[in-house]
């Protein structure tokens, strides 16, 4: 498989809340996950991260994205892409009861492979536009 089809194979897999039991056969097993978001200020690893998306199904069982564009800079090992992430607060689990209110959400992935596999994965997003979006802030 090529660099570009396993990043939008785990992508989809990652935001579809399929968690780090499918996300890991793309990912080497130490993976480091950043982010400069409060909302994720306490996970550091890409497997951490996948199990937080998978969380959220509970309280955003419609969750999708939308991919709005992607690149890859084989010399560099790495691969960018742009989405909308959406969904509505309609299930429990959430920090406030269900607000009935949509996100959708700009963010964007920079995957860095080594050995032909995630090494380290950095989001890029506004999570209190997010949380605002929601009705959690």
């Amino acid at each position: 498989m090529s660099m570009k089809s396993d990043a939008l194979a785990f992508f989809d897999a990652c935001e579809t809340g399929k968690g780090w039991e499918v996300c890991q056969q793309w990912c080497q097993p130490d993976a480091v996950f950043t982010a400069q978001a409060d909302a994720l200020a306490d996970v550091t690893t890409v497997e951490g991260y996948t199990e937080w998306m998978a969380h959220l199904l509970q309280p955003l069982p419609n969750m999708n994205y939308e991919m709005l564009a992607c690149g890859v800079d084989e010399d560099a090992g790495t691969f960018v892409g742009a989405a909308v992430f959406k969904a509505t607060h309609s299930g429990e689990g959430g920090p406030v009861s269900p607000t009935g209110k949509t996100i959708a959400s700009d963010y964007c992935y920079v995957f860095r492979f080594e050995d032909g596999k995630i090494a380290h994965m950095t989001k890029i997003w506004n999570d209190g536009y997010a949380m605002r979006e929601a009705g959690w802030a």
